[in-house]
């Protein structure tokens, strides 16, 4: 996932994992501090000044105490009393209250802490999370310096939850949290479509608002489901064996999962498959073109790189002497996206995944020689921008007496496209990619904390498996709903993004989309917001976050609170063939449907049982019905509709929501 969309994972954020997990330099190589966890609190970070927390349900109050002291808590008039467990942990319930305030909340116990919070609101509680269009922040939206201005509204209050990997479910926060007013300050580095919700929503509830951030850019959705909830949704036997030998052997599990990464090149990646292999310094590379590898590849102006996703091969001889080749050395590559295999005349030295992790690899005595040696770097790229992009100095080898040779002009070709070699295995303990891990980190940290609804903007990481998307938010949503109560979640469908198509096509991103579409569908209690029409064709991080807020905050008065409204994009309702039509009737429509400028309905494609697709005209024929022209393929079997990565759609109801893609079976 590449420039200008990229998730940030910083070298800080590493840190954190290699402090908590003790992974060794095959991971990461930074050299920032070790964390330091935040002291415990007598009140637990969430109840703090500023907090808003969710009216009418039971209010659970929990925090740490000297081991088995009382505890006497008091919000307004209401008091309750707990007993500390023997590691001090202690856990309140006061009575339901309406929204309201501002009141003191303060704890007491009998060991001689104490504490008060003050301005403490009563009203709805919103979860936001998700990857990087859910943390993209405020000063990153359209025309951002307007809505900060106006970002000074006390009923609105803002709690971030740091980025924070673990391995095990944790019961504090890794980082200090901490509730803040709305004000152009605090509104700046928020979640903007979190923050364009709430300031839309909150002026028709009338009541306080709480919006807490806890996403993180890049991720997947496995790193946000709970371990048991991955267990019992199967297929990831070998990731949860990884992780627990892992904790046994750290070592051993690194050199494990190498051999499961290397196994994945050897039998998807036709470079690794050649006899020689591409890796082998007996492969003759004089063909190949030459290249200074800095920047996303689809910048370098190489026509078969431009829009590519898969594996591509770098080639490099180094010349040493005898005395230069004698001794140990580290070579450096930069960051590579998303993942590398890296060998040294011929032998495997590391493999890793991360976009932004520079890669560093110590090379041990007698892995180089006098003479010429090769260097060669498999690079899989899983989306958005790829390659070796960081600078060109950044890659370079690093002798034992501190000499260091650049690497500049490398020999690279293009091995397989990704729709052919499929996604590799994630490392199962990696923040971005790791099963649990965030889930671990940043969800179990929250506790049973009461919300009003869950806001889920995710999904851009899993694209090159939108197969097994649909099972996964369905276990997503199920785990969340087993911590925070049955709540409504509001779902945001992947926009627009990347080239236009001019044929019919398949598309992992409509895949993605038709998943997301189908569990709303049929789980309870969902909403789908569609954004179709507001991503950017070139930027994985469309800017135009106050539609997406907006959108949600319509959606929620429906879904949410019930309003006799009508949030939803039009869907489909039915798929028939009549003779040489399909009759396409849409739910969700308004007051009736309306093509944009035009008198046709854009984007409807026809596919038969072989999988061969076709466009076709489309026109309306009533408020709530399409026809699709069918006789052009009359053994059509399936309908498509805005099925691309970037489809034009000009399909709208009278609310200004466009209509949703989707695939479905025609029924006779």
């Amino acid at each position: 996932m590449g420039q200008p969309a990229r998730a940030t994972l910083t070298f800080a954020a590493f840190a954190i994992l290699t402090a908590f997990l003790g992974i060794g330099p095959v991971l990461a190589q930074s050299a920032a501090p070790p964390y330091v966890a935040p002291p415990l609190s007598l009140l637990y970070p969430v109840f703090q000044d500023h907090a808003v927390l969710q009216r009418g349900k039971p209010i659970i109050v929990w925090g740490d105490a000297a081991p088995r002291s009382h505890v006497r808590v008091k919000l307004g008039k209401e008091t309750a009393r707990a007993t500390a467990d023997a590691k001090g942990a202690w856990k309140a319930t006061l009575h339901a209250l309406p929204a309201g305030g501002p009141y003191e909340m303060s704890a007491v116990s009998d060991a001689g802490q104490s504490q008060t919070v003050k301005d403490i609101l009563i009203g709805d509680v919103f979860l936001c999370s998700g990857q990087s269009n859910m943390e993209l922040p405020v000063r990153i939206a359209s025309n951002y310096d307007a809505d900060l201005n106006g970002a000074a509204n006390p009923m609105i209050r803002l709690m971030q939850v740091h980025r924070f990997p673990a391995a095990s479910p944790q019961s504090h926060f890794g980082a200090d949290v901490t509730w803040a007013v709305t004000s152009p300050a605090t509104v700046r580095e928020f979640s903007a479509v979190c923050y364009y919700y709430g300031r839309e929503l909150q002026p028709h509830l009338g009541i306080p608002v709480g919006l807490i951030n806890d996403s993180w850019g890049g991720t997947v959705i496995e790193a946000w489901i709970g371990k048991e909830k991955i267990r019992a949704l199967g297929g990831y036997e070998k990731e949860l064996a990884a992780m627990a030998r892992y904790a046994a052997d750290k070592e051993g599990a690194l050199r494990q999962w190498r051999e499961v990464t290397n196994g994945w090149w050897k039998a998807h990646d036709p470079g690794s498959m050649a006899t020689p292999a591409w890796s082998d310094p007996a492969y003759d590379d004089s063909a190949w073109d030459r290249i200074v590898p800095a920047g996303d590849w689809e910048g370098w102006g190489v026509k078969e790189l431009t829009d590519f996703d898969g594996t591509v091969w770098f080639r490099i001889p180094v010349t040493l002497t005898a005395a230069q080749a004698k001794g140990d050395a580290v070579l450096s590559l930069g960051p590579v996206d998303d993942v590398d295999t890296t060998y040294v005349n011929g032998q495997s030295i590391g493999a890793m995944e991360g976009w932004d992790t520079p890669r560093n690899y110590t090379l041990p005595v007698g892995t180089l020689h006098a003479g010429v040696n090769l260097i060669a770097v498999g690079v899989l790229d899983l989306g958005a921008g790829g390659g070796m992009w960081g600078p060109a100095d950044a890659k370079k080898l690093t002798l034992a007496d501190g000499t260091v040779i650049p690497l500049t002009q490398w020999r690279f070709k293009v091995s397989a496209p990704l729709s052919q070699t499929g996604a590799i295995p994630h490392a199962p303990w990696l923040p971005e990619t790791g099963l649990s891990m965030l889930y671990n980190g940043m969800i179990a940290p929250l506790g049973a904390l009461p919300v009003k609804a869950i806001l889920w903007y995710q999904g851009e990481a899993n694209d090159s498996e939108p197969q097994n998307y649909a099972r996964l938010l369905t276990g997503l949503v199920e785990d969340w709903r087993s911590r925070f109560g049955p709540v409504p979640f509001l779902v945001v469908q992947l926009p627009d993004f990347g080239p236009i198509s001019t044929k019919p096509e398949n598309s992992n991103w409509a895949q993605l989309r038709e998943a997301q579409r189908q569990v709303t569908d049929t789980l309870p209690n969902m909403g789908l917001a569609v954004t179709i029409d507001i991503g950017q064709r070139d930027n994985i991080h469309p800017t135009d976050k106050q539609a997406v807020g907006a959108r949600l905050a319509l959606l929620a008065r429906q879904v949410v609170y019930g309003e006799a409204l009508d949030g939803s994009a039009p869907a489909p309702a039915s798929v028939t063939r009549d003779k040489d039509r399909v009759i396409v009737r849409f739910t969700h429509v308004g007051t009736g449907l309306g093509a944009y400028e035009s008198n046709h309905a854009l984007g409807f494609q026809l596919c038969d049982a072989a999988g061969h697709c076709r466009f076709a005209d489309a026109a309306l024929t009533s408020g709530d019905t399409v026809s699709v022209d069918a006789a052009p393929m009359p053994d059509a079997t399936l309908l498509r509709f805005c099925w691309s990565d970037s489809p034009i759609c000009n399909l709208y109801d009278s609310k200004g929501l466009p209509a949703a893609p989707f695939q479905q079976a025609i029924k006779p």
